[in-house]
């Protein structure tokens, strides 16, 4: 082997870890599309293609599909290019509390065990036979639930309920949406708070968070799941945190307790609240996502409002000590107090006018603070092969790259995991040396050698 080469691999070898922690701090910035794949796409159940399974994929989440357990909802994904369903999140979403903990926790249809199957039949008639089992969930106690799935090469994709409501329910009623994720979980959010929250971030009551991004921007149609629970406060948050981070497999995480610690409190609770929230920005950061914070809405009952600005201050104190760590929300204290009769008679409760506007500011916000944070230049039609990292050039970077994803493919997204370091578009560049056989040693060789002018173009 030529020794500049040999000199160029091991150089290459040796920036690996530095580009391992350059590569992540850039990937828990970036954010691309993960759209909605199944919008609309045939829906059958036990029963045929069925109107109740036809609402389970439509636009409008004010509809369900309503089914008795067991029982399955099954989509023939079939017609989507197969690049834009090789990696997907199985999503599902229904109206019941976010968990069953608090005073005011409901259960309403909602799915106990099931398993996620995917099947490698054509299109048209839904198979009975050849379905696989990609994912198994038992005892659920969550009203939604983000899932991976590797679907290369399957057409099919399918939620099986067993059961409900703790295993004795035999009704069944969810939205089902599946999203691609071939590039990385992206877009993906998770609104944990208490009934503030839970009141208002529903994606079925009115125009949801994903619909008002959706609006701002075509290309977005977020994954955002309500994990709002009544009565709660930080310290439940602080309780469960850990639990609920375990089976999210989502990017975003917001934070939006404080009013019930706030309510009737002396003010010495301030303290305790930021305690409870710092351990969860903490958790979150620990579990490689990104915390969000806004700030607790203005309240015309005096039992919070008397309270309100030691609790906010505390959310300042935060934005502060973690800077760019911690995205911070929509200012809540400030929307309210300038639109108060967007709040209920209770003084603290939007209104659904309020509710509303909470979500349209939830979606401004956030586009402007995450969504524009990052340019996202969709990649040409034709590769720009080489360039691995697609920053626009060619470098000994690109080289590493390509050999780290191969080395490390759950850390590096080759298989379409959570990691966003390598794209989709990456993956088609570094595929220089043609043939359509995916990205080998031979790629990064290649890309080494056209460095070293030892051939003249790409792909070779």
């Amino acid at each position: 082997m030529n020794r500049t080469l040999k000199k160029l691999i091991s150089s290459a070898a040796s920036l690996t870890a530095a580009l391992t922690l350059s590569a992540s701090m850039a990937a828990f910035a970036d954010i691309a599309p993960n759209p909605v794949i199944s919008r609309n796409a045939p829906a059958y159940d036990n029963s045929g293609a069925s109107y109740s399974a036809k609402q389970g994929n439509d636009e409008h989440y004010f509809s369900f599909w309503t089914a008795g357990a067991p029982n399955y909802l099954a989509y023939d994904l079939s017609a989507v290019p197969e690049d834009q369903r090789k990696t997907v999140m199985a999503v599902w979403y229904n109206t019941s509390s976010y968990d069953g903990i608090g005073q005011y926790q409901s259960r309403n249809m909602e799915p106990y065990s099931y398993t996620i199957e995917v099947n490698k039949a054509a299109g048209g008639e839904c198979p009975v036979d050849g379905w696989e089992v990609a994912v198994t969930v038992d005892d659920n106690t969550l009203s939604s639930r983000q899932h991976v799935v590797d679907m290369t090469g399957y057409n099919w994709i399918r939620m099986n309920v067993k059961n409900s409501d703790g295993g004795s329910g035999s009704n069944i009623s969810v939205n089902f949406d599946i999203h691609d994720i071939s590039g990385g979980v992206s877009d993906s959010w998770l609104f944990l708070g208490d009934s503030i929250t839970a009141g208002g971030m529903h994606n079925c009551y009115g125009t949801g968070f994903a619909t008002y991004v959706n609006q701002i921007d075509s290309r977005y149609f977020p994954i955002q799941e309500n994990g709002g629970i009544g009565g709660i406060r930080s310290d439940d948050g602080k309780q469960n945190i850990d639990r609920w981070l375990s089976t999210y497999a989502g990017k975003y995480v917001s934070l939006a307790y404080g009013t019930n610690d706030a309510w009737g409190n002396d003010g010495s609770g301030a303290k305790t609240y930021y305690d409870n929230t710092k351990y969860m920005i903490d958790a979150i950061l620990a579990a490689g996502k990104v915390p969000v914070l806004p700030k607790i809405p203005f309240s015309t009952n005096a039992d919070v409002a008397g309270h309100l600005g030691d609790f906010n201050g505390m959310i300042d104190k935060l934005y502060e000590e973690y800077g760019d760590k911690l995205i911070q929300g929509p200012d809540f204290e400030e929307y309210f107090r300038e639109n108060p009769d967007g709040l209920s008679s209770d003084g603290v409760h939007p209104s659904s006018e309020g509710y509303d506007g909470m979500r349209q500011l939830w979606a401004k916000t956030m586009y402007e603070r995450v969504y524009k944070a990052e340019t996202v230049t969709p990649p040409d039609d034709e590769p720009d092969y080489g360039d691995a990292n697609v920053d626009g050039e060619i470098t000994l970077s690109d080289a590493v790259l390509i050999m780290q994803s191969i080395g490390n493919p759950d850390a590096y997204g080759i298989d379409g995991s959570e990691s966003t370091h390598i794209t989709e578009a990456g993956m088609k560049n570094s595929d220089v040396t043609g043939g359509g056989d995916g990205v080998t040693n031979s790629d990064a060789l290649a890309v080494q050698k056209y460095l070293l002018k030892l051939i003249e173009k790409l792909p070779e």
